[in-house]
């Protein structure tokens, strides 16, 4: 029997900057699962409805608070779906920003907000000079929606900002110095590149504690195609500041496809054998 499988591509809205890359890794993973014998039809994050939807096995780059409920409903009847809409539910930072530090990861301070209450950060407890605001729901959709501020009213701006494009809540959070390293990973695999976005410092540390760490945060958060940015300090400490339901993985677009491909494939041979 075929086996039959739905592919999710995610709305470009919620890929910034990695709208080709996005397409490329979800793409090359359908290429990858049809060369393993799956039959694969595709869907757009925007378009999906339950009433019109026959597969029971999904692997979804959705990430949007519509196309994530819709999803929630076809899981709720019973289908796989890679990665759950909970799961990715679950990075929206007002959850992450609780999830992360309940299960003893490392994060830094964090506080959720409400745009309109026109709090001072410093009021907030922070005693930083630099705090980051970040939207409290989906991850960056404009090149403001994650900024570095310097000043109360830099802060207090970029708040009403977001209340103004009816963002509701934002996360203050501390600005941690160190290097900056972006990883991938997708579980049950022995996939984990890791790199450098600045390495200014450089700092030794170990690659094995990185991905121990991950590790834990993806299943806290229920992923199971994953990356993340964590920040190396000057004395090797490791902490997580984000973690991404299923990046674009364009400089291991191949490895990982292929990585992502079997995971999917394994998956749904043991939901379907479970559900003949």
């Amino acid at each position: 029997m075929t086996m039959r499988l739905a592919g999710i591509r995610r709305k470009t809205e919620f890929s910034p900057n990695h709208v080709v890359n996005d397409s490329l890794i979800i793409h090359r993973t359908g290429d990858a699962l049809r060369a393993l014998g799956a039959e694969v039809t595709w869907y757009d994050e925007g378009t999906v409805t339950p009433a019109a939807f026959p597969e029971k096995v999904v692997f979804s780059m959705a990430q949007g608070p519509a196309g994530s409920a819709t999803l929630a409903k076809i899981e709720d009847r019973g289908a796989l779906i890679i990665n759950s809409p909970r799961s990715v539910m679950n990075c929206y930072r007002t959850s992450m920003v609780k999830l992360l530090p309940a299960a003893g990861i490392p994060f830094p301070k964090s506080v959720i907000v409400s745009t309109d209450a026109g709090v001072n950060p410093r009021e907030a407890g922070f005693t930083s000079s630099k705090i980051w605001i970040k939207r409290g729901d989906v991850h960056a959709v404009h090149k403001e929606d994650v900024t570095l501020a310097s000043t109360d009213d830099e802060e207090l701006t970029l708040l009403r900002e977001f209340y103004a494009r009816d963002i509701r809540q934002a996360i203050l959070q501390e600005h941690l110095e160190g290097d900056t390293v972006k990883f991938y990973s997708v579980r049950g695999s022995d996939l984990f590149p890791w790199y450098y976005l600045n390495g200014v410092h450089k700092t030794p540390f170990s690659a094995g504690r990185l991905r121990e760490i991950a590790s834990v945060a993806a299943e806290t958060l229920g992923l199971w195609v994953d990356g993340g940015d964590a920040i190396i300090g000057q004395d090797g400490v490791i902490s997580i500041i984000d973690i991404n339901d299923w990046p674009s993985f364009a400089p291991v677009r191949e490895d990982a496809s292929r990585a992502i491909a079997e995971l999917v494939f394994r998956k749904a041979q043991q939901y379907l054998k479970s559900h003949d």
